[in-house]
């Protein structure tokens, strides 16, 4: 009891330091206000009312009392105040109160920045700082001349820029004449990648928002309602999730961040959990997808099935591929040679059974769990090349078990019964897991295919790894130069010891340029080894910073006289620091192997577009993997031919990878669909021919 007594005298002593530090009123609950509209009255946000009144999270009841934070305790009083003020024209005076910005002063008073800025020349220097008195001019009133003779301009509008396939940092950054660190700090969202279709702010202030967003067409007394071309617009309140952004927002509801501003002017503080936002209505929220509920199709049409039980701990959802679409093209292709359904089976680890007895709760295992959000991931893009074999007509039935993998175990063999009739069988995730669904249908002769793992696979007949392997996207590089008769040096540096024995195994004839004694480049040397009638493909592997700008300047020295292409193996983050001029990797045309692409054509555009709004988000690499590698594979199906035969014979290009498969020397497949990249000229990256 004394324990208790403590904590609740500390709770106690933590309250009332609170309150004395900020003041706050008492405020009664109108029938059918909301927490934004009372955090508007007081100018604070329903952020800081909820810290005081935690129980109003779950809606406010009419008549209760509420405790508001404000420093004046007369926040509805100033505000009528202030704005009599400005109307009247006259001048006053306002102190700066902790968390205001100019954005919220000037729509607070209905003035421009520049007005604000005129009135208070020391503002352009100093900023809004916490005590300071500004003047506010009225309306109507002309306001003091700035200290500076300097033409009034104009405030500047947001500059938005949608990120376009292809397109990179640098890229956009040297468009807009800025640098890459200057645009990751005003887009802190894209420091660890560059969504396609992500709107990028350039620069610019903040739009004025004195004009609210027409919500319904108004009626002017004695004439007709006033046109507009836009429908009306019926709003509903939206709670801040944790770890929301402009961008998360914006991309659910479909809105600008200018936008989002402007129907919620508390935002300009930023966005803060457990805010309540006016957003358009219609939205629904997306249930996550977890292996308990997932859509199943039947008959053209898609509802939702609960998850059968098989007994074995697994799950299954059998989804038979139609539609009532007809696409004759496609239906004459797979009825060619044979009329008979085929049979897909996925294996992915949901490892719902975990899922299910997490204390913690499904939302927050989903929320941690690295590898389930992967899972989820390929699962989403599975998802959609089903819709579009269903789109298709193509004769498949797909069946999804829960394969209840680790790193060293999996459900695999309680599943083995019902894999034996595949015509092909996705997953494990594992290498090893994958490897033991092989061997134990390798008499049935089903094609297991690996989908995600990089390791080296055993030789097994049936195994067909898609990911294509270090040495495979070597070999596609030097393969790609030798193809264009091309002369190919190489600048390693002496720490990339596992490169200079890769090359001199695999890659005779490949020059290498001399080091210094201390480890440094002989410029003199690389560029006698270049020759003035081919083109010479200098392939540098470092991450020594000098040996880079040494390598850069000498070959950029020696395109005045023959042809140089830089040319990279592996992704080298030392090209990525500021110290690096991106320009100068342009001109080289900086070449580089990747298993993925990037591409504007249209299906690739058109995939992207279903996903974000069945997903409502971006694909990520694992989805498009999912997507890609579940689509080759029913397509491949409905050729009139095995997988095996179609794997002999067909190369395949979906939306990010391309599916090259060969027979290794021991036994079993793997992929050699590699994309050979560069930087043109217009600072995109291409496929090289």
């Amino acid at each position: 009891m004394k324990y208790y007594l403590t904590v609740l005298s500390l709770v106690f002593f933590m309250t009332s330091t609170a309150f004395s530090q900020e003041k706050v009123v008492k405020y009664k609950v109108s029938s059918g206000e909301t927490i934004n509209q009372i955090a508007q009255k007081f100018k604070v946000t329903p952020y800081d009312i909820y810290q005081y009144n935690p129980d109003a999270r779950t809606g406010l009841v009419p008549n209760s009392v509420l405790l508001i934070p404000t420093k004046s305790g007369e926040a509805i009083k100033e505000v009528s105040e202030t704005k009599t003020a400005a109307a009247s024209g006259k001048e006053i005076i306002h102190e700066v109160q902790p968390k205001e910005t100019f954005y919220s002063i000037t729509h607070k008073y209905g003035i421009s920045e520049e007005t604000l800025k005129a009135a208070n020349p020391t503002l352009e220097k100093t900023g809004v700082q916490i005590g300071q008195k500004l003047v506010i001019p009225g309306k109507g009133s002309a306001p003091k001349a700035a200290a500076k003779p300097a033409k009034e301009k104009g405030a500047e509008k947001y500059v938005y820029h949608d990120v376009q396939p292809k397109e990179t940092k640098f890229g956009i950054a040297k468009q807009y004449n800025m640098t890459v660190d200057e645009l990751e700090k005003r887009n802190p969202d894209i420091v660890n990648s560059l969504p396609v279709g992500y709107r990028l702010t350039i620069k610019g202030k903040a739009p004025k928002t004195e004009a609210a967003p027409v919500e319904t067409a108004k009626t002017v007394e004695n004439k007709k309602p006033v046109e507009t071309s836009k429908k009306a617009v019926s709003y509903m309140e939206y709670q801040v999730k944790p770890k929301e952004t402009f961008y998360s927002l914006g991309r659910v509801f479909h809105l600008s961040q200018e936008e989002l501003v402007a129907l919620n002017p508390s935002l300009s503080e930023g966005v803060k959990e457990g805010m309540v936002l006016k957003v358009p209505a219609g939205y629904v929220a997306p249930a996550p997808i977890i292996a308990a509920q997932v859509p199943v199709t039947s008959g053209g049409a898609t509802v939702a099935k609960p998850v059968e039980n098989t007994g074995g701990g697994g799950i299954k959802i059998v989804d038979r591929v139609e539609s009532e679409e007809n696409n004759a093209e496609v239906v004459a292709l797979t009825k060619k040679k044979t009329n008979e359904r085929k049979k897909v089976v996925l294996l992915l680890p949901f490892n719902l059974a975990k899922v299910q007895s997490d204390t913690s709760g499904t939302a927050n295992r989903i929320k941690n769990d690295k590898f389930l959000n992967m899972t989820l991931d390929f699962y989403s893009g599975a998802m959609m090349a089903i819709d579009s074999a269903k789109t298709l007509k193509l004769p498949i039935d797909v069946s999804i078990y829960d394969s209840q993998e680790t790193k060293t175990t999996s459900n695999v063999v309680g599943l083995v019964s019902k894999l034996q009739d595949a015509d092909a069988v996705i997953g494990p995730f594992y290498q090893n897991n994958a490897e033991t669904t092989a061997n134990m249908l390798l008499s049935n002769g089903v094609p297991v295919i690996s989908p995600l793992s990089k390791d080296s696979a055993n030789p097994i007949n049936n195994l067909y790894q898609t990911v294509p392997s270090s040495d495979v996207i070597r070999n596609a590089v030097f393969d790609f130069m030798r193809s264009k008769n091309g002369n190919i040096v190489a600048v390693v540096d002496k720490k990339k010891e596992s490169v200079i024995n890769y090359i001199k195994q695999n890659q005779r004839g490949v020059a290498f340029a001399t080091l210094t004694e201390t480890g440094g480049l002989d410029v003199a040397n690389l560029k006698s080894l270049l020759m003035p009638n081919r083109m010479n493909y200098v392939v540098m592997e470092t991450g020594n910073t000098a040996m880079v700008k040494a390598t850069i300047k000498a070959l950029l020295d020696s395109q005045k006289t023959c042809q140089v292409q830089l040319v990279i193996l592996e992704p080298n983050s030392t090209l990525d620091t500021d110290e690096i001029n991106f320009e100068n990797l342009v001109k080289l045309k900086l070449m580089y192997p990747s298993v993925t692409r990037e591409s504007d054509e249209q299906p690739v555009l058109i995939y992207e577009k279903q996903y974000r709004l069945k997903n409502k988000a971006n694909p990520t690499s694992y989805a498009t993997r999912g997507f890609d590698v579940t689509f080759d594979t029913m397509m491949r199906l409905v050729q009139g031919k095995t997988f095996q035969e179609t794997a002999d014979l067909m190369t395949t290009q979906q939306v990010d990878n391309k599916f090259q498969y060969y027979r290794k020397e021991d036994g079993g497949h793997a992929n050699k669909g590699v994309y050979i990249l560069y930087y043109d000229s217009d600072l995109t990256l291409k496929v090289a021919n």
